[in-house]
């Protein structure tokens, strides 16, 4: 009952501070202004993700005794400082240094403190544990990669928070299946106050995520893989939940971002530009490009996540290599796929436009 009453609460909380945010932030002036590698023409409140925490934060208050949240104090204490990064870079803009930098210290806390890491290649490599220094490098390096991964794909609206809705939501009925209500109840409030986020932020949006909610969501994806990965492993043999691939199932979960950032930076390189280089070579760049509305890319790469997540389901009692043999052919089908279409909706825009100039 937890799981489905504190959700909802986060959900109405969330829903009914929302205008409550919008307001103030017009009032402050407190706008993400167009222009640049920018998809939006006006000016819009960029600071969703207070109403995404306050409406989680308020319902797991309520759901989660004291003993949990002491017990899990290092977490929230990352988050927390997370969400307040976020908050300096949305209200006082941080060079993309400076933002890198300033993310490490809850990510430390989060790694030596809260002992959140990847332990081994958990069979993927081998299964030998990794010297603790190794470890914490590993795990460092993962977490800043999957974090930043989804804070570059709040491109349009309504994109992130569904990603964030379908990846906490399958984390949260995954935790809920081997016995761990704590997590789960966490992801599934988050799901709550994403979805109170979305109805204020589907196209025509009236407040976006900004880095406040986007820097926030991307640190608890990645605890969620992390914890998850480790969890599953430690299954036992035949568990009802248990996948045979722990990492390429966490894969799968994060697709949307995870192959967003990887192609971008390949295109980048490829063309002698720096990773870090600003462009409009993200997915949805290119269902937009084609024609597709914010609604519709939305909607295109939500059933792209969810097709990953049938191929996790479908193959869970095979390993990593050949899960990730097929998300790689997958990823290469649509990325060709879109370039082809590309092609042939700049084709048919020649020649309606040399039609027109013939007449």
């Amino acid at each position: 009952m937890k799981l489905i009453v504190f959700p909802i609460i986060a959900f109405l909380i969330a829903f009914l501070f929302l205008p409550v945010v919008i307001k103030l932030l017009g009032q402050w002036k407190l706008f993400d202004s167009p222009g640049e590698h920018k998809i939006h023409s006006t000016y819009t409140p960029s600071m969703g993700g207070i109403a995404v925490l306050l409406g989680a934060a308020l319902a797991l208050i309520m759901g989660l005794p004291l003993q949990q949240w002491l017990a899990m104090k290092f977490f929230f204490i990352a988050l927390l400082i997370m969400f307040l990064i976020g908050l300096r870079d949305d209200v006082l803009a941080l060079s993309p240094r400076q933002k890198l930098f300033s993310q490490f210290l809850p990510i430390i806390i989060l790694v030596v403190l809260d002992q959140t890491n990847l332990t081994s290649f958990y069979g993927f490599l081998s299964e030998t544990p990794l010297p603790t220094a190794v470890s914490w490098l590993l795990t460092f390096f993962v977490i800043v990669i999957v974090s930043n991964a989804y804070n570059l794909i709040d491109g349009v609206d309504g994109l992130a928070g569904t990603v964030g809705v379908v990846a906490l939501g399958f984390f949260g009925v995954w935790f809920w299946g081997v016995g761990d209500a704590t997590l789960s109840l966490i992801a599934l409030c988050f799901v709550g106050s994403l979805l109170a986020f979305l109805f204020f932020n589907w196209q025509p949006s009236k407040i976006f995520m900004g880095d406040t909610g986007a820097l926030m969501v991307g640190l608890l994806l990645v605890y969620f893989a992390i914890k998850f990965i480790n969890v599953n492993f430690n299954l036992p043999l035949g568990h009802a939940w248990r996948f045979e691939s722990s990492v390429s199932t966490a894969v799968c979960v994060l697709i949307v971002p995870l192959f967003d950032t990887l192609r971008v930076i390949i295109i980048r390189l490829r063309k002698f530009q720096s990773p870090f280089r600003a462009d409009h070579n993200h997915l949805h760049h290119q269902f937009l490009q084609i024609g597709f509305s914010h609604s519709r890319v939305v909607i295109a790469l939500a059933l792209i996540n969810f097709v990953f997540l049938g191929l996790a389901w479908l193959m869970k009692d095979q390993g990593d290599w050949l899960i990730l043999s097929v998300v790689l052919a997958l990823c290469l089908g649509i990325n060709f796929g879109l370039k082809a279409f590309q092609q042939r909706v700049t084709l048919v825009q020649h020649e309606r436009a040399n039609t027109t100039a013939g007449t």
